[in-house]
C-alpha cells in the first residue's frame, strides 16, 4: 500500500493516467522521467494516455499479499495501450481468472483497487476490463 502523501504526490499519473511526451523525439514516458532515455532530452509535455489497449502477458497471484487477500485469485496484466506505452495493471470483472489471454482487447477503468480496513483509507487506481 502507499501512503496518503505519497498518493497524492503521485496523483496525476495514478489517477488521470498522465504520461510524459519529451519534446525533443516526442517519445511517450509512463510513468514521467527527468531525463528522456532516447535523447537525453529534459522538456516535457504532459499527455494523456489512451484508455484502450491489449494484454501482453499475466498471471494471477493466487496467495496475494496484505490488504488484497480478499481480491483472490488477483489477475495482474501487463497492458500495451494503443500508443505503445505499457503499464501493468490488475484485471477486474472476470467471472473467472481463466478468462484472461494473451492478445486479449481491455479497456482502462477507474476502480477501487484496494483498501485499509474498514475505517481506513481506500485507494483507487485504474482496472483493465474486458474490452
Amino acid at each position: 500500500m502507499i501512503s496518503p502523501a505519497r498518493s497524492w504526490r503521485e496523483f496525476p499519473q495514478r489517477y488521470r493516467l498522465e504520461a510524459a511526451r519529451c519534446e525533443g523525439c516526442e517519445k511517450v514516458l509512463y510513468p514521467p522521467r527527468v531525463v528522456c532515455p532516447d535523447c537525453g532530452g529534459c522538456t516535457f509535455e504532459t499527455t494523456p494516455l489512451p484508455r484502450e489497449g491489449k494484454v501482453v502477458t499475466f498471471t494471477v497471484v493466487r496467495v496475494p499479499p496484505a490488504g488484497y487477500t480478499e481480491q483472490s485469485p488477483l489477475p495482474i496484466a501487463l497492458v500495451e495501450l494503443t500508443n505503445g506505452v505499457k503499464v501493468m495493471m490488475q484485471v477486474g470483472d472476470l467471472a473467472d481468472p481463466e478468462e484472461l489471454e494473451i492478445g486479449m482487447p481491455v479497456r482502462l477503468e477507474f476502480r477501487r483497487v484496494a483498501w485499509d480496513g474498514e475505517a481506513g483509507l481506500i485507494f483507487y487506481g485504474h482496472k483493465a476490463v474486458k474490452g
